[in-house]
């Protein structure tokens, strides 16, 4: 018999309130993104409705590229176009969303001290890089990996997972789906890479000219540093190929 509830369980109550309070803040400002129905907030647990649905696949790029799109230009309209993406952004309640970089410089040092960064120079190189995509209008970062999309048999697509959310710039997020499909199903082609690049700019576009200009460039950049990030993550969660091999196809490109 299948549930009609998913009970998330959390190691504190203040993860648990973090999660509620990411979800409320989508579900006011970005309306694109379908949530299942938050229906009980326990002290240390998130009850949701059970969606029955299948996670992303490489098939569904170009379609949730757009969805994206959609979402990050919606944040920015509503909430986002008076944040900058180097400082925590303060919601309407006193509470802030994380700034782009500094929770990321933390984890790319823990990465060298985890042995993903061969040397100190690897880690100057990666923190440069950071430094460079602090620019530019500010969307947001929910960890788009194919887990965190169930898409029902009707085609309806359901965004879960709160748990983590801050400022990125536009495009970071579409580099994370990008990453996570190709580490797990394998390698995309680039002209599908490209397809959906194309589909997310022209959604974001919608709701601003200047929010439809991520380059294949700098989707590059953002693949770069998903690629440090996620590294202790290989083998896990289902990733089960690599895609360094990708990214010369974004070098010298725009």
């Amino acid at each position: 018999m299948t549930p009609f509830y998913f009970t998330k369980h959390y190691e504190t109550p203040a993860k648990a309130t973090a999660a509620a309070h990411n979800y409320g803040w989508l579900a006011t400002h970005v309306k694109p993104l379908r949530q299942p129905a938050l229906t009980v907030i326990g002290p240390a647990s998130l009850t949701f409705e059970h969606i029955d649905g299948r996670h992303a696949q490489e098939e569904d790029l170009r379609s949730l590229a757009a969805l994206l799109g959609d979402a990050h230009g919606a944040a920015w309209t509503s909430d986002l176009h008076e944040a900058r993406l180097d400082v925590s952004h303060e919601f309407r309640d006193g509470s802030l969303l994380a700034g782009f970089r500094s929770c990321r410089e933390v984890a790319l040092s823990k990465r060298l001290e985890q042995g993903f960064l061969p040397d100190t120079a690897a880690l100057h190189a990666m923190l440069t890089l950071l430094e460079r995509s602090t620019e530019g209008p500010a969307a947001f970062y929910k960890d788009s990996n194919p887990r965190n999309f169930l898409i029902t048999k009707d085609g309806t697509v359901f965004c879960v997972d709160t748990d983590d959310l801050t400022l990125a710039p536009f495009g970071y997020d579409l580099a994370k789906l990008i990453a996570t499909l190709i580490m797990t199903h394998g390698p995309i082609e680039p002209p599908d890479i490209e397809a959906a690049l194309n589909s997310y700019n022209h959604a974001a576009a919608r709701h601003d000219a200047q929010l439809g200009a991520t380059s294949r460039e700098r989707l590059g950049d953002f693949l770069a540093l998903h690629a440090v990030l996620t590294a202790p993550y290989a083998g896990r969660h289902g990733y089960r190929y690599g895609w360094l091999h990708q990214r010369p196809q974004f070098q010298g490109t725009s």
